[in-house]
């Protein structure tokens, strides 16, 4: 068996969150071809809906009628997606609107503080208790700061950057490694004053109404690096992933399997809103092991779960450290990797930061333990196709949350 033919994928997740919110933004009617179809992004556009923003189909894309926001008459609820829980909640605060945040059982787990506290730096009035959800916010003047920020997360940066839309005085945020920068070359796009140097973006409180925009977004790089990490893994395989994101910040897979021994071609280079769209060709070679360290963990942390699987099949050693952020996913994504490949037979060990994969090592079928966490579950369908036996996973549904196409693209390229 060989992979060959080429993929359209769904929007990109993170990009079709980020739509919607500049859309509300924006004074009239804005208008989104191919939205991602996962829950986390339904999350984001039935939250803004709830506060009075306009949201509806029109033929194969999505009308957003932006403007202005109300106070929410219910609990915003944020599903599983910490993304539209971090943003809303910078976002509503420079639109000085009163809001509760909720979200499903493993959302209420993960840390809130990391937004909590530079957002109380600017002067919002919130709660939450032991910084998890609920989180409420309250109506208040919100002051420029300048923070940096301990970790890099462009979730955190997104959601000082929005707030600081209704600041006083201008905001400037410095991250210790760059972290996906869709917000700032959105924004900018869309006239928002704005500037980054290096790692320090620089930003203003909007004083004219943003123009609304038509987009047609980029598939998303993250679901993509799933059918890439497979092609990598099957001899003679030869995958086309068409006009996905070619941001630079979420591209670090396909750099990764570079640096493994993969062929990734790029072409068909276009720039639409600020955003670079690219295919992609992946070509099956001879893997091999590498380190991978904290300064290129930002542009892969949704993909390692993959890679570890790829890692598997590598010859020699492959070592993984300063990704520590990936234990408040999901899921405790160091310990889910470890403890599934161990069952299919990988020779693999826990880090506190990562783990160290020795290959290559012929994986057998067994029964998965997805947490519930989306790119477990898919990446492990993903190694049943190099492995003695089908994977069986405990959920499949969770694969929803992102990539609700993922196993009918799957069978039509097996």
């Amino acid at each position: 068996m060989n992979l060959t033919g080429e993929i359209f994928f769904p929007g990109d997740k993170s990009i079709s969150h980020r739509s919607l919110m500049f859309a509300a933004l924006c004074n009239g009617k804005s208008k989104i071809s191919n939205l991602s179809t996962g829950k986390d992004v339904q999350s984001t556009k039935n939250c803004l809906i709830d506060c009075g923003i306009k949201i509806y189909n029109e033929k194969s894309s999505y009308i957003v009628e932006g403007g202005k926001f109300i106070n929410p008459k219910k609990e915003l609820d944020c599903g599983n997606s910490g993304t539209t829980v971090r943003l809303l909640a910078g976002l509503l605060s420079g639109q000085n609107i009163n809001a509760t945040f909720v979200g499903d059982e493993s959302l209420s787990n993960r840390p809130m503080k990391r937004i909590i506290e530079p957002l109380k730096l600017m002067g919002l009035n919130c709660s939450s208790k032991n910084f998890t959800l609920p989180l409420k916010i309250k109506s208040s003047k919100l002051n420029g700061i300048n923070y940096k920020s301990q970790i890099a997360s462009a979730q955190v940066k997104s959601a000082v950057l929005l707030a600081a839309l209704g600041s006083n005085k201008p905001t400037s945020f410095i991250e210790p490694v760059l972290s996906r920068n869709h917000t700032e070359i959105m924004l900018k796009a869309l006239g928002v004053p704005i500037n980054t140097e290096k790692l320090k973006t620089t930003i203003s409180k909007i004083t004219k109404q943003l123009k609304p925009f038509n987009f047609n977004i980029p598939g998303d790089p993250s679901s993509a690096a799933f059918f890439a990490g497979a092609a990598s893994m099957v001899k003679n395989s030869n995958l086309v992933l068409k006009n996905i994101s070619g941001n630079d910040t979420r591209l670090g897979i396909f750099s990764i399997l570079k640096q493994m021994g993969v062929t990734v071609l790029k072409s068909n280079k276009k720039n639409i809103l600020g955003e670079k769209i690219i295919d992609i060709t992946v070509k099956n070679k001879r893997l091999n092991g590498i380190k991978i360290n904290e300064n290129q963990i930002p542009s892969i942390i949704d993909e390692i779960p993959i890679i570890a699987i790829i890692a598997s099949q590598a010859k020699g050693q492959t070592k993984i450290t300063g990704a520590k952020e990936l234990r408040y996913k999901e899921s405790d994504r160091i310990s889910s990797i470890v403890l599934n490949l161990k069952k299919m037979g990988a020779d693999i060990t826990e880090l506190e930061d990562g783990m160290i994969i020795n290959g290559p090592k012929k994986l057998k079928g067994t029964f998965i333990k997805t947490y519930h966490d989306h790119r477990i579950a898919m990446a492990f369908k993903i190694a049943s196709i190099i492995a003695d036996g089908e994977n069986q996973l405990d959920s499949i549904d969770c694969v929803d949350i992102s990539y609700p196409e993922f196993f009918e693209t799957l069978t039509k390229i097996t």
